[in-house]
């Protein structure tokens, strides 16, 4: 397997089978990350498809100070914005496109898996419906683990307003998911 720095440096040179090769080492995490912000495979695989353009026009101003992937987690989280915005300014949907719910039927499970089920649908919904800056930082964090550090490299915003947008989009999500007192700092902050 050929060294990522070399693939790069033949990418930046114009190479673009070194490029095809990155793409095939990274595609997976990228379209994971576009299919977390955007909720949607059709929405990521587009997104994916966009960040890798973006990554190809760019790949001249690649420093390396990062690794590749972690340059297309920021890429890839930048175009999921983008995307989401340009969505929801043409998103209209016809009442008869909305089928009828999926049915879902847990009487054969324990009342308590179907409790964490519904809490788990509850909370996918919420995240879905977060602002595409405050859900991007709660994906990286809860998600992928990233610390306040981490995020506020891939987004390319301070250290602290990561904080402030993770505080903000955990906070909107108690108030969504209406949980009960002790249930809200223990249940979502993990869940969360």
């Amino acid at each position: 397997m050929v060294d990522e720095r070399e693939l790069v440096e033949a990418a930046q040179r114009g190479d673009r089978p070194a490029f095809e090769e990155l793409v095939r080492q990274t595609f997976s995490d990228t379209y994971t990350l576009a299919y977390r912000l955007t909720g949607n495979e059709e929405d990521a695989r587009d997104v994916a498809q966009e960040a890798y353009l973006r990554a190809w026009k760019g790949i001249g101003k690649f420093r390396g100070d990062a690794q590749f992937s972690t340059w297309m987690y920021r890429i890839t989280a930048n175009a999921a914005a983008t995307f989401t915005k340009k969505r929801k300014r043409q998103r209209t949907e016809s009442i008869d496109d909305i089928g009828e719910p999926a049915e879902s039927r847990y009487d054969y499970q324990p009342a308590a898996m179907s409790e964490a089920a519904d809490l788990l649908d509850r909370l996918s919904v919420a995240v879905d419906e977060l602002p595409p800056k405050l859900r991007q930082v709660v994906v990286l964090r809860d998600v992928y683990g990233l610390g306040h550090e981490a995020i506020a490299q891939e987004l390319d915003i301070t250290e602290t307003a990561a904080k402030v947008r993770l505080h903000r989009a955990r906070h909107k999500l108690r108030e969504v998911l209406d949980l009960p007192g002790e249930q809200r700092s223990g249940a979502s902050a993990h869940a969360v």
